[in-house]
């Protein structure tokens, strides 16, 4: 295991900076995510750290070890692929120990790395199948196989989730969990589905155009966004945002800090009560049943709309007036850059 720390990290391709200055300190055995929309830059940083990109500037440690010039190979890191990267003509089993073997590593060595990843990967009874015979959650847990075959100090995934359908992504998430809780070795995990973040990480790195937004626990991201971006992004469904005079509304009118020019509300948060009521007036032009649950699009006076989510007794129907109000604690406040304001409560 090793930790891995990040000073001034910089990429340019050509006169494009793709990675603009990153700090960032990974505790030994931590689970770290990099996360945030598609060109933000974290495959691009996840590369940097394995070593398959040159560094324009800044330095990268990973345990004590200053590692901008050591080769990928010699790191001490092994990396998931999206795309499994598996050997069609290999069986499971030389797959996995493919490494070793280009390594030189002895036979049985080998053979006993190779029967230990699958035990724990539960892939003992396919060992001899070839990759085409396999389902793609096979496939995957298979990858992960030939990286703990590696016995590196870091694990690397680049959105290997992204090719599975909905339920295996949702099993395949739990079977990394798990891994990470079993052999208690830093991974580093990048993906652009926040719920994936969210139910994985130690800790989440929130990018946007090479540089890092907001760094902390799933709950403090959820709980204490930095700014809009991380507000929005963190979170599903993503976070409303309207103007004060909506905030005021909701709150019967309270006093807002001078400095908020926006508020954010979750649509979780959001109580929704019948046309005569105080709070945020609208109407209902859409509603999402999804059994313990209905998201309801609202159109506000004034033209905005918002979303809400309605759980408990029939949701209101289409087309119907309803009112909004929300606990002050669950106001959020940002000034004109949009950044994160202290509320009034």
């Amino acid at each position: 295991m090793a930790n891995v720390q990040l000073q001034g990290l910089k990429k340019s391709f050509g006169a494009v900076e793709i990675i603009r200055g990153i700090d960032l300190q990974i505790e030994d055995g931590e689970f770290v995510v990099f996360v945030g929309p598609s060109g933000c830059g974290k495959s691009t940083l996840l590369r940097l750290i394995a070593g398959l990109e040159t560094i324009s500037q800044g330095e990268l440690t990973i345990g004590d070890r200053t590692v901008n010039d050591v080769p990928a190979s010699a790191r001490g890191v092994a990396m998931v692929f999206q795309s499994y990267a598996l050997y069609p003509h290999l069986t499971v089993r030389e797959n996995m120990g493919f490494g070793l073997k280009v390594r030189k590593v002895a036979r049985v060595e080998r053979e006993r790395a190779v029967a230990d990843a699958a035990a724990l990967l539960k892939l003992d009874a396919l060992l001899d199948r070839y990759p085409r015979q396999l389902s793609g959650g096979q496939r995957q847990r298979v990858a992960i196989g030939r990286a703990i075959v590696a016995n590196p100090s870091v694990f690397l995934f680049d959105e290997p989730l992204s090719n599975l359908d909905a339920e295996l992504r949702v099993h395949m998430r739990s079977e990394i969990a798990s891994l990470h809780q079993r052999v208690a070795t830093t991974m580093i995990y990048v993906t652009h589905d926040q719920v994936e973040a969210m139910t994985l990480a130690d800790r989440i790195v929130v990018l946007r155009d090479g540089r890092v937004e907001q760094v902390g626990a799933p709950q403090e991201l959820y709980e204490r966004p930095a700014n809009i971006f991380v507000a929005q992004f963190i979170g599903s469904p993503k976070m409303n945002i309207l103007n004060v005079d909506a905030a005021k509304a909701l709150l019967s009118g309270e006093t807002l800090p001078q400095s908020a020019t926006q508020c954010g509300v979750r649509p979780e948060h959001l109580q929704v009560g019948s046309a005569e009521g105080a709070g945020l007036r609208g109407t209902v032009t859409l509603a999402e049943y999804a059994g313990a649950e209905t998201l309801l699009h609202i159109e506000l006076e004034g033209g905005d709309t918002c979303l809400a989510l309605h759980r408990d007794g029939t949701p209101p129907r289409v087309r119907s007036g309803v009112t909004l109000t929300v606990e002050p604690s669950r106001i959020y406040l940002f000034d004109q850059n949009g950044v994160a304001v202290p509320t009034a409560a």
